[in-house]
């Protein structure tokens, strides 16, 4: 889910912190952060794993933008933050993508 957005005064730029439970990201071992702001790239944006088991990671988002964005666990299975700001359809499935505005 999308815990915190810290918008820069020196700078168009929001700080968004990313964190996914343990719960959310069913016992994966790696966790990506793949989206519009990184091109939709797998390799980009792996999240750290906390020792609680959650995962975080905090991106510098230009700000009056809207971003999708899904987590990657495991390489393997896509997962929502059910707590986006909004939902919108993929363009390559049936699922929906999370959004973020900022």
């Amino acid at each position: 889910m999308i815990t915190r957005k810290q918008y820069l005064k020196s700078k168009p730029i929001c700080k968004v912190t990313f964190k996914l439970s343990k719960e959310e990201a069913q016992a994966a071992d790696l966790v990506r952060l793949v989206g519009d702001f990184n091109n939709w790239d797998h390799q980009a944006n792996p999240m750290k794993k906390l020792k609680n088991g959650t995962f975080s990671a905090t991106l510098e988002l230009e700000k009056d933008n809207e971003y999708q964005f899904r987590y990657l666990l495991d390489d393997q299975t896509w997962e929502n933050d059910w707590q986006a700001d909004a939902y919108v359809p993929s363009p390559v499935s049936f699922d929906e993508n999370s959004v973020v505005a900022v």
